[in-house]
């Protein structure tokens, strides 16, 4: 299924297409139109700082004004995509998601059999700007699997927009109802400002909602209040880049996409915090027997000492605790001890490996490391940090698996990296 149409800031044209994904890869972006394919996951770590829009990037390259698309994502219930763009922007189309959603519900949408795992709020979390403010709240019935917003739109007495409250329950009845149809909106001295930098000089009145002295300029309002239900809209498809949907409820005012992104940040946060802490109580899924009948590394050199999470052939999580007796911390500045970065990145590998065992052991298959690409090294390990070591598989194939893998200390990133393995014959032993 494809999309097509002109960038909001840019102008540029760009044609999307959108393909499923596989359960638990989240949406992510590809821009085409590179010399080689670039994936640009809709997560919270891709945020590029921009001024009134939302955009993502991995190295230097990014796609921008990309809110409306994950608004009629989470909308629809989608959380698994493969979004190809042939441009940097997407297309701005009337300025609301409507057509994103039509354009999705025309495709159809499918059910996966893998259970969904929301974001629930836990604990009241608050980021304020100035007298912008956002609060994250804990959901009222321990049950509840949904989002609430409430959103209070401030511009004052003397503006034309004035003050518009807007409440909600994401449904997606009443995402398509409410909330898809309202449409980008600016105050005329802005939109003379942004046309002095040579940002949207394309546009028109008909494309975007423009408010004078006297109103909404050569256009009509579909709803008396559509400003803040577009403000509903952007905050819903922010909040997206959390990684997973967020249920609890959100109290906004007069918030942008700053505020709204500081609070995706906080409220990642608090999300590996949870996980570590389950990480750490919960039994592992394969103890240190079971994964050395998985993989054929011993000491000193079998990085994982455990699985904790397990999910099919999908995701896998494990723990290597690193103690100062580790054989190369007696040669690696043994003064100050620092875990040699190509020995984490083995470790991811060996993740990787476990996980697509899930795949190759009953087919006598055994997964060799084929190629790195996009290693990053964050921090360094040193003696008493436990690694937790996460590996999604990208794509598995008869002879190739693609796999994403990352490590932390607690809220700390310290490595990623993609791994490419060629799958072949185990010897017989």
């Amino acid at each position: 299924m494809e999309l097509e149409g002109r960038g909001l800031f840019t102008g540029e044209h760009t044609t999307l297409r959108f393909h499923p994904a596989e359960p638990y890869t989240g949406l992510y972006f590809v821009r085409t139109d590179r010399s080689q394919p670039v994936r640009i996951d809709a997560r919270a770590e891709n945020i590029a700082k921009r001024a009134r829009r939302t955009s993502l990037r991995n190295g230097t390259v990014s796609v921008e004004t990309v809110e409306h698309c994950l608004s009629a994502c989470a909308g629809l219930g989608i959380d698994n995509l493969r979004i190809e763009l042939t441009g940097s922007e997407l297309p701005a189309l009337d300025g609301s998601c409507l057509s994103w959603v039509e354009k999705l519900q025309e495709a159809g949408i499918r059910g996966q059999d893998a259970p969904r795992q929301p974001f629930v709020i836990s604990q009241t979390t608050r980021v304020v700007d100035g007298d912008c403010e956002l609060v994250a709240l804990p959901p009222l019935r321990s049950d509840a699997d949904r989002l609430e917003i409430i959103y209070d739109l401030d511009y004052g007495e003397d503006s034309v927009i004035g003050r518009q409250i807007h409440s909600l329950v994401l449904t997606t009845e009443s995402f398509v109802e409410q909330i898809a149809p309202a449409r980008t909106f600016v105050l005329q001295e802005e939109a003379d400002q942004l046309l002095a930098m040579g940002l949207g000089t394309h546009l028109t009145y008909a494309d975007i909602l423009v408010f004078g002295a006297n109103g909404v300029i050569e256009n009509t309002l579909r709803f008396p209040n559509e400003c803040v239900r577009h403000k509903i809209l952007d905050l819903v498809g922010d909040l997206m880049l959390v990684g997973r949907f967020v249920v609890g409820r959100i109290y906004a005012r007069k918030s942008g996409h700053s505020l709204n992104l500081e609070l995706v940040r906080r409220l990642v946060e608090q999300s590996q915090e949870q996980l570590t802490s389950s990480l750490l109580v919960s039994p592992p899924a394969y103890d240190i027997h079971r994964i050395q009948r998985i993989l054929p590394h011993r000491y000193p050199f079998l990085m994982v000492d455990r699985i904790v999470e397990l999910e099919g052939s999908q995701r896998a999580v494990g723990i290597k605790n690193v103690t100062v007796n580790e054989e190369f911390f007696q040669g690696h500045y043994p003064g100050q001890p620092i875990m040699p970065g190509v020995l984490i990145i083995e470790a991811l590998a060996q993740m990787g490996g476990i996980l697509l065992s899930q795949e190759l052991e009953h087919k006598g298959m055994v997964a060799v490391l084929l190629s790195l690409d996009r290693v990053k090294f964050r921090r360094p390990v040193v003696p008493g940090d436990q690694l937790i070591l996460t590996a999604q598989a990208i794509r598995i194939a008869s002879r190739r698996g693609h796999v994403r893998c990352s490590a932390r200390v607690g809220n700390e990133p310290v490595c990623e990296a993609e791994i490419r393995f060629a799958l072949t014959d185990a010897e017989p032993v």
